[in-house]
């Protein structure tokens, strides 16, 4: 087995997050119910690779995320910061011998707990806390799991009201004297300072360390940072004391952007900030990782990829599982169970570890470190139509700032299938699967240079906190139909109980506009003459040779992508 830690920066990278171990605990509770589908009990996925076994100090064992979660002080919501399985309630405060004053003592009330968190209560109460419950196969009645899907589409506010998770002690941090809804956590400056600021880098750096410690064979960190704002200066200085401590440890890194941070800047000052802000932080957090992935549309509900679901731009619950319902497709195959050479599974095939994927993506001759993520949800069966129609063009990028159709020779590839339907309305086979994306490949008009292929026959199982998402096209195992299901616009996980998904990374010349972006913001408000950016890049610890070197390095990028580039771009 070779571990991954998975890190969790900032309010929208643990909505993301949320839905990511719901997922997993979903497949845990399908796995262990007798009921379930036996493509659930035998989908060949290690979850050992995600989740760590312990026992509590009364000798309970527990199964819990291998995971470093970063937030605001406040973002847990009605969720203790040390869980539940635990029992660890923090030691009163002692007497302070050297006050002989009157003490006064200020409390308040905890947060209610919302319907569903106190179903998941009143679980645990009755099947002794084990952890891998699965949401749709329990005593609640279809009236209460109603109640609580309503509950939820209409009352999330933090990203623990949806989470059916056990987390460890040690995973969940908050930051600090920084509560939500602060005012001008808006930067990276404020967000490297808030980090350096008390004993916040060093307890956060103890938290990884003790889940890395444990590991046997870690092969990497997947790591999901809140980009939009002052948590990517905390990811920054933590990612850089990583690459210090752990150098031979790959991290994988997706930057995400909820759609309500892609709105219109009110003022010209705003506007220079925010693209400076997007400069420095990709640049820095760039340093730190092997692979970068840029992840969030300015709107998801508009998009072609969204051409299946029914989602509201402006909630976080929604858009964070569409999010990572693609971060756990194009993730599975560093937990495929690889057999014995001469051994094959006919449930899954194409396992690969993290750093294989860092080498194949960005380790080619033009060293791109910065890969597109693509995903068709639902994916669509192998049945009724071209295969390049059904394949190919319904993979769609959540990666913003890109061009699309292009020709790119160069281009390297890493695609997931699981949970596809094929012939006779039956999950498709693995070699159905393989010579359905070789067909695909053979009738394109541009192929990639190399594409590696991971197929899995588990479909994305979706629990019951999952949103209703999806549009009324789409069948209770997400076989998309000819004709709508139901008069309402959108169903949920009472209605739709898994989807096929298909996912891909790409490393292609197609992200040349999110590089020379940031290349031509640098240079137009931080570098020319008379610039108005930079007396705000110095306040954020950014020097004239921190710029240069920032340019240097996508100068370089933008050239090794295309050399014509750096014609234009010193013309302007």
């Amino acid at each position: 087995m070779k571990e991954i830690v998975t890190v969790q920066v900032g309010s929208y990278a643990n909505f993301i997050g949320s839905h990511f171990w719901n997922f997993q605990d979903e497949l845990l509770g399908l796995a262990d119910n007798p009921g379930s589908d036996e493509i659930f009990k035998n989908h060949n996925l290690d979850m050992n690779v995600l989740y760590r076994s312990g026992e509590t100090h009364q000798g309970i064992p527990t199964y819990t995320p291998r995971l470093v979660s970063v937030d605001f002080k406040g973002s847990l919501g009605s969720v203790n910061s040390r869980g539940t399985l635990y029992n660890e309630a923090p030691a009163p405060p002692g007497h302070v011998l050297t006050w002989n004053g009157g003490v006064a003592t200020s409390a308040s009330e905890p947060l209610k707990k919302n319907l569903f968190l106190e179903s998941l209560y009143l679980e645990d109460e009755d099947v002794g806390n084990t952890g891998f419950n699965s949401g749709k196969n329990d005593s609640r009645s279809e009236i209460q799991d109603k109640d609580i899907v309503e509950c939820l589409e209409t009352g999330v506010q933090y990203w623990t009201d949806f989470s059916k998770v056990h987390y460890h002690p040690q995973s969940l941090y908050e930051l600090s004297g920084l509560w939500m809804n602060i005012e001008g956590f808006d930067n990276y400056g404020v967000g490297r300072d808030a980090f350096s600021g008390g004993l916040r880098g060093e307890e956060i750096n103890e938290r990884l360390r003790f889940f890395i410690e444990e590991c046997d064979h870690i092969q990497g960190i997947q790591f999901v940072v809140d980009d939009a704002g002052g948590f990517s200066g905390v990811a920054g200085e933590f990612l850089e004391n990583i690459a210090d401590e752990y150098t031979n440890i790959p991290v994988l890194l997706y930057s995400v952007h909820s759609p309500d941070t892609s709105m219109d800047p009110k003022s010209r000052k705003r506007t220079i900030s925010c693209n400076l802000h997007d400069v420095v932080s990709f640049s820095r957090l760039l340093a730190f990782c092997k692979l970068f992935i840029p992840v969030g549309l300015p709107s998801l509900g508009k998009s072609r990829t969204s051409s299946f679901l029914s989602l509201k731009d402006e909630k976080p619950y929604h858009t964070s599982a569409v999010y990572a319902s693609a971060i756990h497709s194009i993730s599975l195959p560093f937990r495929i169970e690889q057999l014995g050479p001469s051994s094959q599974s006919s449930y899954t095939c194409g396992a690969m570890a993290v750093n294989d994927l860092v080498q194949m993506l960005a380790g080619q001759a033009r060293q791109n470190m910065v890969s597109i993520l693509d995903v068709s949800m639902p994916a669509p069966s192998f049945t009724g139509h071209p295969v390049q129609q059904y394949l190919l063009e319904n993979l769609q990028p959540l990666t913003p700032e890109i061009v699309e159709n292009v020709e790119d020779y160069q281009a390297v590839e890493s695609m997931t299938v699981h949970g596809v339907y094929g012939a006779g309305c039956q999950r498709a086979s693995i070699s159905e699967v393989k010579d359905a994306v070789q067909a695909a490949y053979e009738n394109a008009v541009t192929r990639p240079k190399f594409s590696h292929l991971s197929v899995a026959r588990c479909p994305l199982p979706i629990p019951l906190p999952f949103p209703s998402i999806f549009g009324n096209l789409v069948g209770q195992h997400g076989e998309l139909l000819d004709t709508p299901i139901s008069d309402s616009a959108s169903r949920g996980s009472l209605e739709v109980h898994s989807i096929p998904m298909a996912a891909r990374l790409r490393s292609s010349n197609a992200v040349l506009p999110f590089l020379e972006n940031r290349l031509g913001n640098l240079r137009k408000f931080g570098i020319a003459r008379g610039a108005p950016g930079t007396e705000l890049l110095r306040n954020w610890g950014f020097g004239k040779e921190d710029l240069e070197d920032i340019d240097e390095t996508l100068s370089k990028m933008v050239m090794t992508l295309n050399p014509y580039s750096q014609e234009s771009s010193d013309s302007d």
